[in-house]
């Protein structure tokens, strides 16, 4: 059923990039969007095909395969594409195909490109070519040591063929290596038993290295996807073996390549939205390791990688209000929900708790409060169960403190900026990182723009802030060392977050805050600080290119963590890099460590 003018612009209002356009330009946009109804299985578009514009899935689902017709993603409500062959010469790089019964809003090509060209905000939001980027998720070029899975299951040569063919029922496996010590002599599958064993009726006694695969075809872990994909094909094989330095370090399966591909954010994404309760997404969101795994081996960088992840936590959140209003009916007046913190700068990482608030109408009535109690309650709970952890400090909407009506938090922020005391610095820190999640935004579009008005024209508080942005300082030691944690659970390691990227995401927070700028995602807030001349293009690219180097090491140690068995963390060894590593990461810190002299200086840029 076509949705009614006011039901278009209300989705709209609800989707990035567009619920930051400007109300009025909004109204004009939203009568140029075409409505299309797809059954289950209808073609959208096909590989190289010239796109008609950039297609928005409202109801629905919509499968995007690359031109191999391998799956790149499954997409829900509120996922565009189309963009990607939009900005490179209007031709589809992908097909796609309805998997549902969808409804579909088409903005035109030309009203896209104008879109684009009038408002930077959606052209930073879907221009995504930059030097250096991979393909997402691409499984030709991520590294085998991304996709093989370790530690494999090994046996002698001397085990019988009965018992090679039990370990592998036992550990549900269709392979095992057979091994002298840490060296491959062999491989067995259960091809080879059906083939050599019940096919020639051989006794189930036959020793093993009678029947295995003596030193069979091997890749190294510096290898790469398309690398197994073509020695699978050419040699007829499902199981390749990974030595390094002599010594087994894996194995690679069919199995490993087809579940490396099931896991993309969009199919995350489409199968929270569809969930029925927390417990059932929280196992999507276990995924969320494996995925960052794949991101970081898929080339790709740091701010596609925890925006990806990030979404995923929005996507959740949505879910459990719209849960919750289920369970508990409709809410009794309009409340917006909104993430602070990493969340809210989507800036998520393998690690993350959750940092959350309600900003709820001012018609709210003495007895409306149990139901946003309760909501609040069910959300953050749930948010739990899917991984995000409470708040150690408590900043989360089932705090009463943090659940309040808009004066009550327009009265929060004056009195920050009238009286920006140590525990008001750290409130405000905070609170200027927030992004509305779900409910009605309007709530929130007038008390952003008056409280940065109001910091910025105050300069005590603007002061204090910059004072306390530079409590968090890079971990420079003597003598071009790096300074490692001295002692504890953590001894001689960076911490990578409180003195590598906070550093710069509360240069980022003070620059927004100068400028009164009023994104909340630190890369964006350099790029808009120069933009906005706070910051020199010198001082800005250095301080990107800087920033950049930081935010890759950690994910990257959080990947090798996670490949490892381990839980990831923000604590890096020294030791695990190289020479030249260590270098350059230092190199980053003294760029930081330069700007934050500059801001506490009053200078505020490089020149």
């Amino acid at each position: 059923m076509p949705l009614s003018d006011a039901a278009l612009l209300r989705f709209l209002t609800s989707v990035h990039p567009y619920d930051s356009l400007e109300p009025a330009l909004l109204q004009e946009l939203a009568p140029k969007f075409r409505q299309i109804e797809a059954a289950a299985g209808d073609p959208v578009y096909a590989l190289n095909e010239e796109l008609q514009g950039l297609y928005l899935v409202h109801t629905g689902e919509v499968e995007v395969t690359d031109e191999n017709g391998i799956p790149v993603s499954i997409l829900g409500p509120r996922n565009s594409f189309g963009e990607r062959g939009l900005t490179r010469g209007g031709r589809a790089a992908t097909s796609a195909q309805a998997t549902a019964d969808t409804l579909l809003l088409l903005l035109p090509k030309a009203d896209f490109h104008a879109l684009m060209a009038s408002q930077p905000k959606v052209a930073k939001f879907f221009d995504r070519r930059r030097p250096g980027s991979t393909d997402t998720g691409s499984l030709a070029t991520t590294r085998v040591e991304a996709i093989m899975a370790r530690d494999p299951v090994t046996c002698s040569g001397g085990l019988t063929c009965q018992g090679a063919a039990q370990l592998m029922r036992d550990r549900r496996i269709s392979s095992v290596c057979v091994t002298d010590g840490d060296t491959l002599q062999g491989i067995l599958t259960t091809r080879d038993l059906t083939a050599r064993i019940l096919a020639e009726g051989k006794p189930i006694s036959t020793p093993v290295c009678n029947v295995m695969t003596p030193d069979p075809l091997t890749l190294a872990p510096s290898a790469i996807g398309s690398d197994v994909l073509h020695m699978m094909m050419e040699h007829g094989i499902g199981h390749i073996p990974v030595v390094e330095a002599g010594k087994l370090a894996g194995i690679v399966t069919q199995t490993d390549l087809t579940r490396f591909q099931a896991v993309s954010s969009g199919e995350m994404v489409s199968a929270i939205a569809r969930a029925g309760s927390a417990g059932e997404m929280a196992k999507v969101t276990a995924e969320i390791p494996r995925l960052l795994v794949q991101l970081v081996a898929g080339g790709n960088r740091h701010e596609v990688v925890t925006r990806l992840i990030t979404d995923i936590a929005d996507t959740a959140t949505r879910r459990l209000l719209a849960l919750a209003e289920a369970k508990l009916g409709p809410a009794p007046v309009p409340y917006l929900w909104l993430a602070c913190g990493s969340q809210g700068r989507r800036e998520q990482t393998g690690v993350s708790d959750q940092d959350n608030c309600l900003i709820l109408s001012d018609d709210l009535a003495e007895g409306d409060e149990p139901y946003f109690e309760q909501l609040a309650k069910f959300v953050c709970d749930g948010l739990n169960t899917c991984g995000y952890v409470y708040c150690p400090g408590d900043m989360m909407a089932s705090n009463p403190r943090w659940r309040q009506p808009l004066h009550a938090w327009r009265n929060y922020f004056r009195g920050w900026i009238a009286k920006p005391d140590p525990e008001a610095q750290m409130l405000a820190s905070v609170m200027f990182d927030l992004r509305p999640i779900g409910g009605d935004a309007a709530l929130f579009a007038d008390l952003q723009q008056e409280t940065l008005k109001a910091a910025s024209a105050n300069s005590i508080f603007t002061a204090h802030m910059i004072a306390n942005s530079l409590k968090h300082t890079p971990p420079l030691g003597l003598l071009r060392g790096l300074a490692t944690i001295r002692s504890g659970e953590h001894r001689n390691t960076l911490d990578m977050k409180h003195n590598g990227v906070v550093p710069v995401v509360d240069l980022g927070r003070v620059y927004a805050l100068q400028g009164q700028l009023d994104g909340v995602n630190t890369r964006a807030r350099l790029e808009a600080a120069e933009a906005a001349g706070v910051l020199s293009p010198s001082g800005a690219r250095d301080l990107l290119d800087a920033y950049d180097l930081i935010a890759q090491t950690r994910l990257e140690h959080q990947a090798a963590q996670i490949r490892g068995g381990q839980a990831p963390d923000n604590y890096l060894a020294p030791s695990d890099l190289s020479d030249f590593e260590r270098s350059h990461l230092r190199d980053a810190f003294v760029v930081v460590k330069t700007m934050q002299s500059a801001v506490g200086h009053g200078k505020g840029m490089l020149s």
